[in-house]
């Protein structure tokens, strides 16, 4: 824990003549985009299906990242008498509500925190909604002997699929009841690293659907198309 103690101290120190008392806050958003920077290679490798485990790893890389975020600032010394806005790292969101209410000026923080939460969860379920209804019906292989491919599945079971792949995305909002029992500091993690998924997730969706890799696909189906129609 020492080390990402100093690694936040140090960017901390870079950015307190800009930002202040909140440097340290803008260095844990900073902090946690050169992780998921180092961890890019792998989300891409997920988003292109190389191999099965790169869709784990992201997730699982980052899990003790969080663990030594929650011990910096719960138990940690030199890190909890840093703000946010005045709002200490360290300070949950039951804590403020005892001292200055929903609306007091360290409760206001934590609902603009809850509402950038909520604008990305809102984001990722309007996303994965329209994914889910424009994704292709799959199919099931034929038994039949040289068949290539058998009927798409029943009526229920792609119903079920997309109901299904409508309710998936609601979990994004899951992050909003972590964010409020975890530390401020946590919080700012949850934040910037589920809104850089988000975000990564529609860079890589609309390189996949730009028009030279659509072109590409074309020039390798052109050959099948050219037999098929004669």
């Amino acid at each position: 824990m020492s080390v990402f103690v100093h690694v936040v101290a140090a960017l901390g120190r870079l950015l307190e003549p800009v930002l202040a008392e909140s440097a340290t806050a803008a260095a844990i958003v900073l902090f946690t985009v050169l992780v998921r920077l180092a961890l890019h290679p792998l989300s891409r490798a997920a988003f292109r299906g190389a191999t099965p485990a790169a869709g784990c790893l992201p997730m699982l890389l980052q899990l003790p990242v969080f663990f030594l975020m929650y011990q910096a600032f719960s138990s940690g010394d030199e890190l909890l008498r840093e703000r946010l806005i005045g709002v200490p790292l360290g300070a949950r969101w039951g804590d403020v509500l005892g001292e200055g209410g929903l609306l007091g000026a360290q409760g206001l923080v934590f609902l603009g925190l809850f509402a950038a939460i909520g604008v990305v969860a809102a984001w990722s379920a309007v996303r994965g909604r329209r994914a889910a209804a424009a994704a292709p019906a799959p199919v099931l292989p034929a038994s039949g002997k040289g068949a290539g491919a058998g009927p798409a599945l029943s009526a229920e079971q792609q119903a079920a699929m997309r109901k299904l792949g409508g309710v998936l995305p609601l979990l994004s909002f899951g992050t909003l009841i972590t964010a409020a029992v975890v530390p401020l500091a946590a919080g700012l993690y949850l934040l910037t690293t589920t809104a850089w998924s988000v975000a990564e997730r529609a860079w890589l969706q609309s390189r996949a659907g730009a028009p030279g890799a659509a072109a590409a696909g074309e020039a390798g189906g052109a050959p099948g198309g050219a037999r098929s129609s004669l």
